[in-house]
């Protein structure tokens, strides 16, 4: 039986967002671009949050400290939304809204 690993997974180089797309450049040359509106948090977010990032596990996901979110690049290649629920959802906002000190955040 054959199996896959992750081992080949493509690894992300640069990350950077607009108020209209999440684009993440990887190893072997390939640019990913998806709706920023897939990740609700990044969208609802401040740019100077969102260009604040680190990759995780040697370039297979990125994390936003500021955010609170994470996003690996199998999902990005899969063409995966965020799955997070309206309830989380909910719950992120009025935090994020407390950190940056806004009465709400749209």
């Amino acid at each position: 039986m054959h199996t896959s690993t992750l081992a080949a997974s493509p690894q992300i180089v640069s990350v950077s967002t607009t108020d209209e797309v999440l684009r993440v450049v990887l190893a072997d040359g390939r640019v990913v671009e998806v709706p920023i509106t897939w990740y609700p948090r990044l969208s609802h977010a401040l740019p100077e949050h969102r260009a604040v990032w680190q990759l995780l596990g040697q370039g297979h996901g990125i994390h936003w400290p500021e955010l609170d979110e994470d996003i690996s690049v199998e999902n990005l290649l899969f063409g995966q939304p965020s799955g997070e629920g309206p309830t989380s959802f909910v719950n992120w906002k009025a935090w994020y809204a407390k950190k940056i000190g806004a009465a709400g955040v749209s």
